[in-house]
């Protein structure tokens, strides 16, 4: 009995130091858990890559739509500012071609004489556009303007504002009507046709420049206080217009002679 009692303590003891002495690397305790923590470690990898590819998925779009409304507004503002140095490279052509007119005297045909030959071309001139619509009518009164034939001009926007009053383009012919009149040098007749621009079409895009030449026109006839008045409303009104420019200057002449 004591010798089996002896050998029993023996094979524990030899149990309990074989566990002990079991080394880390083969205890499947902590091989478990080292897996275990392996996996755990990938799946957190595997998340965190997943949410900063969605990140940079997210911020590449972002980037990209930004990158498009750039272009955008780029074109927009290209487009814009084309039309606006069109626009105004337009009517400078216009206005040097007629200040050159006024300050150097020549004008084509007579004034007085011409009057008659100018209705007879202006009802040529409606009948060549029997048919067409508003913008066919104002256009061949503007390019008798263009071409110098002022009395043809003048007859063809006449009868442009007598067909169609309503147009959207009725501002713009009779603000060139009043020029026909300015540039030929008949400022008493000028005058109230550019300021029917003024007062039947307050909306038109060729405000700014009727009361200019309504300025102008009161200059040529020693009117200085109105031109003065006229000349100042522009620049307050309209001052990142071509018209407040010139009006500038004329105000800055007018100073220099003492008006």
């Amino acid at each position: 009995m004591r010798i089996k009692v002896i050998a029993s303590a023996s094979l524990l003891c030899l149990g309990l130091a074989g566990c002990v002495t079991t080394p880390p690397s083969e205890d499947p305790v902590l091989i478990k858990l080292t897996e275990i923590d392996e996996r755990l470690q990938k799946v957190e990898r595997l998340t965190n890559n997943e949410s900063l590819l969605q990140l940079a998925s997210q911020l590449e779009e972002v980037q990209r739509e930004v990158r498009e409304v750039r272009g955008e507004v780029e074109t927009l503002r290209f487009e814009s500012e084309g039309a606006a140095t069109r626009q105004r490279d337009q009517y400078l052509d216009i206005d040097r071609r007629l200040q050159s007119l006024e300050t150097g005297g020549r004008v084509t045909g007579s004034v007085g004489a011409g009057t008659a030959a100018g209705v007879a071309a202006g009802a040529a001139v409606g009948a060549s556009v029997a048919g067409g619509s508003d913008r066919d009518s104002y256009q061949a009164a503007f390019d008798l303007l263009k071409d110098g034939r002022y009395d043809q001009a003048r007859a063809g926007f006449q009868q442009f504002l007598a067909d169609y009053p309503n147009s959207d383009l009725a501002g713009h012919g009779q603000y060139w009507l009043g020029e026909t009149y300015y540039v030929t040098q008949q400022y008493p007749q000028a005058l109230p046709e550019f300021q029917r621009v003024i007062d039947q079409y307050p909306q038109s895009r060729k405000l700014p420049d009727a009361l200019l030449k309504v300025g102008y026109c009161q200059y040529e006839l020693e009117q200085y206080p109105q031109a003065r008045a006229a000349l100042e409303q522009v620049v307050q009104a309209y001052p990142e217009s071509t018209a407040a420019r010139l009006s500038a200057q004329r105000l800055d002449r007018m100073k220099s002679e003492g008006r």
